[in-house]
């Protein structure tokens, strides 16, 4: 059963691998295949080779059973022709509302399409609804109102599902998917509207409605209780898994001390709390609950624990949201209460492997995540370094705390050491004061704060909301210790994104290291973690450059790497108070290319979506000079590292490759006339014979000027579309002088600008550029080598679910 498990887990791992999903001949094959392994295996032929079928009918099915799922949730498309129109719609909100400064966002089953000039629009199922506060005092409130299992009528604006692709960066569209959601978009404003949005019901009474309503209660009472504290949403995101509170500041003080999957409901909270629910029904069920019932001669006293402990921890999961730690915990907890039931004793890589099994069915798009590795993965550890090894002599002799203490040591020793090839993995970092940032957090989470925010959630006020002051109060306490380790300059390893045989080299290095004692040479599993240790970053080699354009979304920010330096182009947007251009695509990548500092840094002008993301970026990695167009008041002036204005005619040399800022002049700086994209810092790169054009967001009266100043010298092999390809540059004459062979468009998706306007996209196309935008590539690298190579993240990784 374990190896076809495992043959399950990597058959849909290696569905959610492919370009496009399977087709029907193909399907049909590998159905043959699974029928013919099957019947191999019961008629118990080739016992031998029993382990390889078995493996390979797991690995047939799990594919075969991830692509139905994907059918299944592809099978429903918003069509081209109904994006960016207004449709009016009758649902239900489906999910638990998300409010923040200026709105509310909420998952929305849509029931019913009003017709549009006779015709009923053809909709997804489900889509994922953002409602901005208009001016009005009735619309915020109806924002404000908004609740989960409400009926309502919205005339919303749609459009496919579509993230910003990047390396190392999160997928948006593959996470809409799993979630079945189809369509994104926002609720139009109805002061012009002839149908206005209104609540229909107030309840739709469904199990799902009911247990997203009932979370939203809790979050209410606890934020009530908490109001204007700042880990109100630590103890929320405790009590139902609800995480979006959590400030982007606080994030990074639990990923450095390695303690974040505290900061949720985890499977040792789940487990902690059936495990109190089971010992106290077990002694009151013995008690007959203090009756004369003889309750233990109705059911035996371990059944009913382990039916109200299982029951537990099936209402904790509901309200935690379900997520992979949770599901893994849930199944085992399962499987454990049925072994009880039937009174036969379960082996625990049995209970794992089912646990494995369960979540990949229900979720064929977990083994992407990074909380089912870490998850599974913690266990099996713990497994392989505790279960079935003898001890050492004289523990009998030992206080029962001193062999509790050791074990936990051994344990937290284990599962440290193990995880951080795969932290590097996954994250390009492993704390090092992790063993003791969860020596301390972990009792006091688990024991004390885990505890009181759930009797404090549900207990009637005041006393709830003495507990919840109380669990409040530790976590402020821990928060401040932690913050102070986090600040240590040893405190996390940062290392590049290892190849995949650097990761296999140091698991199986780490297998070898937690051996059980007598294991032959155990310290040899240290020399296979080499490789992962000495990894060096990447970069380019013999006066190479490097040019990566990155997709933000409707805003800038470029890469650019010589050998021995790096420089960034503008940061990218602001897309809320807590996200960014800089920490949501550009630091990740850094990080996971192991690049820990910025030579410079160029912003451009002072448009948010080139600036949105400096702050970020000069908060969390090392920044050697800033340059700018900003005035000298300006939040990103006043905290950039070395900075001074861009002014035309300076220069500088990196590693035989010339940088030279063309504009703006210093006369337009000290002028007040010019609005912020007239100001857009111009900066020419040449390596040899090869030169790239970052313009900016200039204007046609600066390109004039340009091509004015410097005629045929503006001459570039790549252009970056000035003004994202806006009507109002990439005029003709500038085109001619820059004669480009590559222009880079940076633009949005179906941005409100409708950048690039299609007469400037056909101009560039008239000219013989080749076009590429970053709405439909992705990420875009281009290499200054020996010829000018460039790649679409999009084509690189290619996924099935993009573009759909």
């Amino acid at each position: 059963m374990r190896s076809a498990i495992i043959g399950l887990v990597f058959g849909a791992w290696l569905l959610q691998q492919q370009a496009k999903l399977p087709s029907l001949p193909l399907f049909v094959f590998l159905s043959v295949i699974l029928v013919t392994l099957v019947t191999l295996v019961w008629r118990k032929r080739w016992t031998r080779a029993r382990l390889f079928f078995l493996t390979a009918a797991g690995c047939c099915f799990g594919f075969l059973w991830a692509t139905l799922f994907a059918h299944f949730y592809l099978s429903t498309e918003l069509p081209k022709e109904w994006e960016g129109r207004d449709v009016t719609v009758i649902g239900t909100v489906d999910s638990l509302p998300s409010h923040f400064e200026r709105g509310v966002r909420f998952n929305f089953v849509i029931e019913q399409a009003l017709p549009v000039d006779g015709i009923v629009p053809e909709l997804p199922k489900i889509a994922a609804l953002s409602w901005y506060s208009a001016f009005s005092a009735e619309e915020l409130q109806r924002v404000g109102a908004v609740q989960a299992g409400e009926r309502w009528q919205l005339t919303v604006r749609l459009r496919r599902p579509h993230g910003n692709a990047n390396p190392y960066g999160f997928d948006y569209e593959r996470w809409l998917l799993e979630k079945n959601v189809r369509a994104t978009g926002y609720v139009r404003p109805d002061q012009r509207l002839e149908l206005k949005n209104q609540r229909v019901t107030n309840f739709v009474p469904t199990f799902g409605h009911t247990v997203e309503r009932s979370r939203g209660w809790l979050r209410e009472r606890i934020q009530h209780a908490l109001e204007g504290q700042p880990y109100a949403g630590v103890i929320v995101a405790l009590v139902m898994g609800d995480q979006r509170a959590i400030s982007q500041s606080d994030w990074t003080i639990f990923n450095k001390t390695g303690i974040s999957h505290l900061v949720s409901i985890s499977g040792l909270h789940i487990t902690m709390i059936a495990a109190l629910v089971a010992e106290l029904v077990l002694v009151l069920w013995r008690q007959s609950f203090f009756t004369n019932l003889q309750l233990p001669l109705l059911l035996p006293a371990q059944k009913a624990a382990a039916i109200a402990g299982a029951l537990s921890a099936f209402i904790y999961v509901l309200l935690a949201g379900s997520g992979v730690p949770a599901q893994r915990t849930l199944c085992m907890l399962l499987v454990v209460a049925l072994a009880m039931w039937f009174g036969r004793l379960a082996n625990v890589s049995h209970v794992l492997c089912l646990a494995l099994a369960a979540v990949v069915i229900m979720d064929p798009w977990a083994v992407l995540a990074p909380g089912f590795w870490l998850s599974f993965g913690a266990v099996a550890v713990i497994l392989y370094a505790s279960v079935g090894r003898a001890q050492l002599g004289g523990q009998m002799e030992k206080p029962h705390w001193r062999i509790v203490l050791e074990a936990a040591i051994r344990t937290q020793y284990a599962v440290t050491l193990a995880l951080v090839p795969l932290t590097i993995l996954m994250f390009a970092q492993a704390s090092l004061i992790s063993p003791v940032a969860n020596a301390i957090a972990i009792p006091l989470v688990s024991f004390l704060v885990t505890p009181l925010s759930l009797i404090g959630s549900v207990l009637p006020m005041p006393l709830g909301g003495w507990c919840l002051w109380l669990a409040h109060f530790l976590i402020a306490q821990l928060a401040w210790l932690l913050g102070w380790l986090s600040e240590l300059s040893w405190s996390v390893w940062l290392a590049p994104v290892p190849a995949w045989w650097m990761f296999v080299l140091a698991v199986i290095g780490t297998i070898w290291l937690l051996a059980p004692r007598g294991w032959p040479l155990r310290y040899i599993g240290l020399f296979f973690w080499l490789p992962l240790v000495l990894h060096a970053p990447e970069r380019p080699r013999d006066g190479e450059m490097w040019v990566t354009a990155f997709d933000v979304g409707q805003g800038m920010a470029l890469l650019i790497e010589t050998e021995h330096h790096r420089l960034l182009y503008d940061t990218g947007p602001v897309y809320s108070p807590e996200s960014d251009g800089g920490n949501r695509v550009v630091l990740p990548y850094l990080k996971a290319r192991g690049i820990h500092r910025l030579n410079g840094v160029v912003v451009t002008h002072s448009d948010t979506d080139h600036s949105g993301g400096a702050l970020s970026i000069f908060k969390e990695i090392d920044v050697g000079w800033t340059t700018t167009s900003l005035s000298g008041d300006h939040p990103v002036v006043m905290q950039a590292p070395a900075h001074r204005p861009c002014v035309a005619g300076q220069s500088w040399d990196w590693d035989s490759v010339r940088f030279e800022m063309l504009h703006p002049t210093q006369a337009i700086h000290d002028s007040d006339r010019w609005k912020p994209n007239a100001r857009s810092c111009v900066l020419k790169i040449t390596r040899g014979q090869q030169s790239l054009l970052l313009p900016g967001d200039i204007e046609a009266a600066q390109e004039s000027e340009l091509v004015r100043n410097f005629g045929s010298d503006l001459r570039a092999d790549v252009l970056l579309a000035p003004h994202h390809g806006s009507g109002t540059s990439s005029t003709w004459p500038f085109l001619r002088s820059v004669d480009p062979q590559f222009a880079l468009f940076q633009v949005g998706y179906r941005n409100r600008y409708r950048h690039p306007k299609q007469e400037i996209y056909d101009r560039y196309g008239e000219q013989g550029v080749t076009r590429l935008r970053n709405d439909v590539s992705g990420a875009i690298s281009v290499r200054f080598g020996t010829s000018v190579t460039v790649t679409e993240y999009r084509k690189e990784h290619a996924r099935y679910w993009y573009g759909r």
